[in-house]
């Protein structure tokens, strides 16, 4: 039932995202946007939808919102991918935007995705207007200098510490660079409906570390055709890391402990809740 579920969240997604994109100019840009957004798991915008259904609020109504993130994510993924930041020349299996067009394209294309996040917030006119600002205003607090932007300097900066990180700025920095936009998602659907948030933001900061973990697992023991991306570049360039410092065995069953909290912070929900609890359980057992 997951699978399916979210196989069909993400051609929903893909086609409003199509769909809402059909209105931008054409351009190096514009394509550059579109190629960003193709492909992935989809897992922000499926933690929307999820989070909504559970809070009533019709899918139709809360596919912006997951386009949103979806935005947002990608964008994030075209600037880290540049060659001040990452300098990576793959992304989910094809060339990164600056490698396919050029860096001042992938910058803009980065930057127009941002703001196109925000405006498709606003959309939803069956969402009475405080809700949408409380979307956009959730948002740009888990995207900016206190949430993943922040998280994302805490990991140029560590490339560069005369030591390796410890646990707990590791942690740190994740629940930013990662975390932030998993508890947006979580949650987007509470603050469509007016509801009290913090059941779905415990569940989400649980997922979002237990994601990154499983990332770094992936970095060690996964395949690289399956991961679409290079894999062992922390290694290479000697990164502290959950599993470098916690070994495998350690970072898996870290990683299961924050599933089965992910889990407890549902309970209130019941059985309403099932694909949120087996969404935490794909969270660590994704081979991509």
């Amino acid at each position: 039932m997951f699978s399916t579920r979210l196989a069909r969240a993400q051609g929903l997604i893909a086609a409003h995202l199509e769909t809402r994109m059909a209105l931008l100019p054409e351009g190096p840009v514009s394509e550059a946007m579109r190629y960003a957004v193709q492909g992935g798991k989809r897992l922000r915008g499926f933690l929307v939808l999820e989070s909504a259904a559970l809070h009533g609020i019709a899918e139709a109504v809360a596919l912006d919102a997951a386009a949103a993130v979806e935005c947002l994510h990608a964008y994030s993924l075209v600037h880290d991918d540049l060659p001040s930041m990452d300098n990576d020349d793959l992304r989910r299996g094809q060339p990164t935007v600056h490698v396919k067009w050029d860096e001042a394209t992938a910058v803009l294309a980065g930057d127009a995705l941002q703001t196109f996040a925000f405006e498709l917030l606003t959309l939803p006119q069956d969402l009475p207007a405080d809700r949408r600002l409380a979307l956009v205003a959730a948002l740009a607090k888990a995207s900016g200098a206190a949430g993943m932007v922040y998280g994302q300097a805490l990991d140029v900066a560590a490339e560069s510490a005369a030591t390796p990180l410890t646990l707990a700025e590791i942690t740190r920095l994740q629940a930013g660079k990662t975390g932030e936009l998993i508890r947006f998602s979580a949650t987007a659907g509470a603050l469509m409906a007016g509801a009290d948030p913090a059941p779905l933001a415990a569940y989400a900061d649980a997922i979002g570390l237990a994601f990154q973990i499983a990332d770094d697992l992936l970095d060690v023991e996964g395949d690289a055709g399956k991961a679409g991306k290079k894999l062992r570049k922390d290694a290479e360039a000697g990164k502290a890391t959950f599993v470098s410092l916690l070994g495998a065995e350690g970072a898996r069953a870290r990683a299961e402990a924050l599933v089965t909290e992910a889990g407890a912070a549902l309970a209130l929900y019941g059985s309403a809740a099932a694909t949120l609890i087996d969404t935490a359980r794909f969270t660590i057992s994704r081979d991509s």
